[in-house]
Protein backbone atom coordinates (compact mmCIF):
# COMPACT_ATOMS: atom_id res chain seq x y z
CA UNK A 1 0.00 0.00 0.00
CA UNK A 2 1.34 3.22 -0.86
CA UNK A 3 2.12 5.62 2.08
CA UNK A 4 1.36 9.55 2.03
CA UNK A 5 5.06 9.98 1.47
CA UNK A 6 4.64 8.55 -2.13
CA UNK A 7 8.27 7.31 -2.87
CA UNK A 8 9.22 4.55 -4.97
CA UNK A 9 12.04 2.29 -3.00
CA UNK A 10 14.86 0.39 -4.88
CA UNK A 11 17.86 -1.30 -3.46
CA UNK A 12 20.81 -1.71 -4.51
CA UNK A 13 23.51 -4.40 -3.39
CA UNK A 14 26.87 -2.79 -3.49
CA UNK A 15 30.36 -3.61 -2.74
CA UNK A 16 31.41 -0.05 -0.34
CA UNK A 17 28.32 2.10 1.20
CA UNK A 18 30.12 5.48 1.84
CA UNK A 19 31.82 5.17 -2.02
CA UNK A 20 28.20 4.56 -3.11
CA UNK A 21 26.71 7.26 -0.88
CA UNK A 22 29.25 9.87 -1.66
CA UNK A 23 29.12 8.54 -5.55
CA UNK A 24 24.83 9.18 -5.47
CA UNK A 25 25.67 12.56 -3.55
CA UNK A 26 28.50 14.12 -5.47
CA UNK A 27 27.69 13.40 -9.19
CA UNK A 28 23.88 12.56 -9.33
CA UNK A 29 22.30 14.77 -6.42
CA UNK A 30 20.70 12.79 -3.78
CA UNK A 31 20.68 13.79 -0.27
CA UNK A 32 21.20 11.39 2.29
CA UNK A 33 18.53 10.16 4.80
CA UNK A 34 20.03 7.74 6.87
CA UNK A 35 23.30 6.01 7.18
CA UNK A 36 24.04 2.84 9.46
CA UNK A 37 27.84 2.59 9.03
CA UNK A 38 29.66 0.36 6.07
CA UNK A 39 26.39 -1.71 6.20
CA UNK A 40 23.29 0.47 4.69
CA UNK A 41 22.03 3.87 3.59
CA UNK A 42 18.82 5.75 2.58
CA UNK A 43 19.35 8.21 0.47
CA UNK A 44 17.16 10.38 -1.99
CA UNK A 45 16.57 11.84 -5.03
CA UNK A 46 12.95 13.37 -5.24
CA UNK A 47 10.35 10.43 -5.19
CA UNK A 48 13.35 7.76 -5.35
CA UNK A 49 14.49 6.48 -2.24
CA UNK A 50 17.40 4.48 -3.16
CA UNK A 51 18.63 1.57 -0.40
CA UNK A 52 22.02 1.03 -0.78
CA UNK A 53 22.94 -2.55 1.07
CA UNK A 54 26.20 -3.49 1.70
CA UNK A 55 27.54 -6.89 2.80
CA UNK A 56 26.62 -6.76 6.68
CA UNK A 57 23.01 -5.29 5.69
CA UNK A 58 20.31 -8.04 5.93
CA UNK A 59 18.95 -6.80 2.22
CA UNK A 60 22.31 -8.32 0.94
CA UNK A 61 21.35 -11.83 1.74
CA UNK A 62 21.50 -14.03 -1.60
CA UNK A 63 19.02 -14.19 -4.05
CA UNK A 64 17.25 -17.57 -4.52
CA UNK A 65 19.14 -19.74 -6.72
CA UNK A 66 17.81 -19.50 -10.31
CA UNK A 67 17.02 -15.95 -10.41
CA UNK A 68 19.70 -14.91 -11.97
CA UNK A 69 20.75 -10.80 -12.62
CA UNK A 70 18.63 -9.12 -14.62
CA UNK A 71 19.26 -5.55 -16.69
CA UNK A 72 17.58 -3.44 -13.60
CA UNK A 73 18.92 -0.05 -13.39
CA UNK A 74 17.41 3.15 -11.84
CA UNK A 75 15.61 5.68 -14.79
CA UNK A 76 16.75 8.97 -13.69
CA UNK A 77 15.79 12.01 -16.45
CA UNK A 78 17.92 15.10 -16.86
CA UNK A 79 17.30 18.20 -18.20
CA UNK A 80 20.98 18.67 -20.26
CA UNK A 81 21.95 15.37 -21.21
CA UNK A 82 25.25 16.37 -22.97
CA UNK A 83 26.01 18.78 -20.04
CA UNK A 84 25.71 15.70 -17.71
CA UNK A 85 27.86 13.10 -19.85
CA UNK A 86 30.62 15.85 -19.94
CA UNK A 87 30.21 16.63 -16.89
CA UNK A 88 30.43 12.75 -15.09
CA UNK A 89 33.45 11.96 -18.25
CA UNK A 90 35.19 14.92 -16.55
CA UNK A 91 34.82 13.24 -13.27
CA UNK A 92 36.07 9.90 -14.35
CA UNK A 93 32.67 8.10 -13.74
CA UNK A 94 31.97 4.72 -15.90
CA UNK A 95 29.87 4.82 -18.66
CA UNK A 96 28.48 1.70 -19.81
CA UNK A 97 26.80 2.39 -23.15
CA UNK A 98 27.28 4.77 -25.81
CA UNK A 99 24.57 7.35 -26.47
CA UNK A 100 21.71 6.07 -28.04
CA UNK A 101 18.41 7.36 -29.65
CA UNK A 102 15.05 6.18 -29.96
CA UNK A 103 11.42 7.03 -30.21
CA UNK A 104 11.24 7.86 -26.72
CA UNK A 105 14.35 9.98 -26.44
CA UNK A 106 18.49 9.76 -25.88
CA UNK A 107 20.00 7.52 -23.05
CA UNK A 108 22.86 6.52 -22.18
CA UNK A 109 24.14 4.10 -18.99
CA UNK A 110 26.72 4.70 -16.02
CA UNK A 111 27.78 2.51 -12.78
CA UNK A 112 27.73 2.92 -9.84
CA UNK A 113 31.15 2.11 -8.09
CA UNK A 114 29.61 -1.71 -7.55
CA UNK A 115 28.49 -1.54 -11.08
CA UNK A 116 24.76 -1.31 -10.10
CA UNK A 117 23.47 1.20 -13.32
CA UNK A 118 22.61 4.20 -13.84
CA UNK A 119 20.28 5.22 -16.83
CA UNK A 120 20.26 9.08 -17.26
CA UNK A 121 17.61 10.22 -19.91
CA UNK A 122 16.14 12.77 -22.23
CA UNK A 123 12.73 12.62 -23.12
CA UNK A 124 11.96 13.16 -26.99
CA UNK A 125 9.88 16.91 -26.74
Amino acid sequence: MPTNEQVASVRYIVDDVPAAVDFYTTHLGFDVKFVAGSAFADIRLGALRLLVSGAASSGARATPEGLGAGRNRIHLIVDDLDGTITRLRDAGVPFRSDLVSGPGGRQILIADPSGNLIELFDPAN
